[in-house]
């Protein structure tokens, strides 16, 4: 995909999207990290940047906009809750990698070689440019079809209530409220035969693996470990907040004897 011609990238993306542009240069800009930008100046392309911060606004209106539909009655905090099990770094992510969006991207050399094109930070980014660019080339209504066709699966889910209040959105919740991250869930292991398998799951922030745990399938494991690394944090929590109990020094007072 790096000799691509720009021309070859744009077509790809509109296939992969199922939308025309009808402003090309958009999709373009929509695939130009600012790297590459720096490096290619003679090429007069703009980076994604602000595309990125008008799709990052499209694709909270356009999930607002569906659960609305779905969730009559539902107060707004609880609808600001669904909406961030949906609109994530990691849930765009993904979305960008089911449309093989980092082989599309314009990289700098050194972006590109320490392997960008799998960042989640810069897939994400690069899908709400995607989106802000089929907004400002088509409208709002393509915009809503596009985010339909790529979260309507996991707007259903968060919803219908399939999503709520299980281990993992609520350590979703937490992770993002305290360390401004989401949670990375990874198989370590399969064992067993066919038809009695036993997984076990590992559950990171960050750079930290915080938890291992087993399950009869992936759902089972990723929900006991998100449930273990919960314990822990609340664990941690209250080991902070609680007050350091001073040991007496051997041979010294008292703490209970009265001050010289």
């Amino acid at each position: 995909m790096e000799k691509m011609t720009l021309a070859e990238r744009v077509q790809a993306l509109e296939t992969r999207l199922g939308v025309q542009f009808s402003k090309r240069d958009l999709a373009l800009e929509a695939l130009t990290h600012k790297t590459y930008v720096n490096e290619n100046r003679d090429q007069n392309l703009k980076d994604n940047q602000r595309l990125e911060f008008l799709g990052d606004a499209v694709v909270d209106l356009a999930v607002s906009h569906r659960l609305m539909d779905r969730c009559p009655g539902v107060p707004e905090g609880e609808l600001t809750k669904m909406r961030a099990r949906i609109v994530h770094e990691e849930g765009l992510a993904r979305v960008a990698r089911s449309l093989r969006l980092g082989e599309l991207l314009l990289l700098g050399r050194g972006e590109s070689q320490s392997g960008g094109r799998d960042k989640n930070s810069l897939l994400a980014d690069a899908l709400e440019a995607v989106l802000g660019a089929v907004y400002l080339s088509g409208g709002l209504d393509p915009a809503l079809a596009l985010v339909d066709r790529c979260f309507g699966e996991l707007v259903e889910e968060v919803a219908s209530g399939a999503g709520r209040l299980d281990y993992k959105t609520l350590l979703q919740e937490l992770a993002h409220e305290r360390l401004k991250l989401s949670p990375r869930y990874r198989v370590v292991s399969e064992t067993g035969p066919e038809h009695s398998k036993v997984f076990e799951v590992e559950v990171c922030i960050g750079e930290a693996v915080y938890a291992r745990a087993n399950g009869r399938n992936k759902k089972e494991a990723e929900q006991a470990a998100a449930r273990s690394t919960l314990e822990r944090l609340k664990t941690e929590e209250a080991s902070v907040a609680s007050p350091a109990v001073v040991a007496p020094v051997p041979g010294g007072p008292s703490p209970d004897d009265p001050p010289a």
